[in-house]
């Protein structure tokens, strides 16, 4: 966790704050001193996780007292957006409240835009017939260019809604120098082997290039990192001012095994 000087740091160099479900009681109770009135607008989203959705009997209510909660610790009376954190809750029987629950927080204020995160572009074949979002979030990196292959993400530009790509370095393992990459991924040396020496030969960091190659994909609005470190941020904000358009690498992969960090614990 980040002390609360680095996060002031974070701050100023621009960083937005996404808070979860999973992080937002911990964010509160360190940093509540950074919302104030200067940074409330840093205050982005909210991953909206509806976990024990069998149990709610009213949907409405729920998502309106989550989010009032939400608002309360964080002392600021709005969000930029809430994202629904698994599509496939739309698709059950309680899909349908929960839709106009979601629509409902945009109606009264609460937040600006509502949207959905995704794993895979198929999940959106499926949802987006269901309502209208404002924001779609999915993994996008040189390896897994499903977003951009499967003909979504021209869909959603040219339809106006925003796209927040995630995953830009794979978890970490595009970062990881030939040695450190695990055992269990060997079954694709050849393509860590053409990503590294692409980097050799074009003399660009790891960093730089998976920003770069997310960057040059103008139909994407914001790009979502994490960061343990003032330091770390420093470096991704440098790289995403690069403006480089080299040959980039032919490694993208459709394989489930690899592109899905859920699938790792069983390599």
């Amino acid at each position: 966790m980040l002390g609360v000087e680095h996060a002031i740091a974070l701050l100023d160099l621009g960083a937005s704050v996404v808070i979860t479900d999973v992080n937002e009681k911990s964010l509160v109770t360190k940093f509540n001193s950074l919302f104030n009135a200067d940074n409330k607008d840093r205050l982005f989203y909210k991953v909206m996780d509806v976990t024990s959705e069998d149990n709610i009997q009213d949907v409405n209510n729920w998502v309106s007292d989550q989010m009032q909660t939400s608002l309360q610790r964080l002392n600021v009376t709005s969000l930029y957006a809430v994202l629904l954190h698994r599509s496939d809750q739309l698709l059950g029987p309680k899909g349908e409240a929960l839709s106009q629950a979601l629509e409902k927080l945009k109606a009264t204020g609460m937040v600006q835009k509502i949207g959905i995160s995704i794993y895979a572009p198929v999940e959106l074949d499926l949802v987006m017939e269901i309502m209208p979002f404002d924001i779609v979030q999915a993994p996008f990196n040189v390896v897994d260019q499903r977003l951009y292959t499967s003909g979504w993400m021209q869909k959603l530009h040219d339809s106006g809604v925003e796209i927040h790509t995630r995953s830009a370095f794979l978890q970490g393992l595009l970062l990881m120098d030939p040695a450190s990459v695990p055992k269990r991924f060997n079954h694709w040396l050849p393509l860590w082997n053409e990503w590294h020496s692409w980097l050799i030969m074009n003399k660009i960091s790891a960093v730089e290039a998976c920003i770069g190659f997310v960057n040059a994909f103008p139909q994407i609005t914001k790009i979502v990192v994490g960061v343990v470190s003032y330091e770390q941020l420093q470096q991704i904000i440098m790289a995403s001012k690069l403006d480089i358009h080299p040959d980039w690498p032919l490694i993208s992969s459709d394989d489930e095994r690899l592109i899905n960090p859920s699938c790792w614990n069983n390599l």
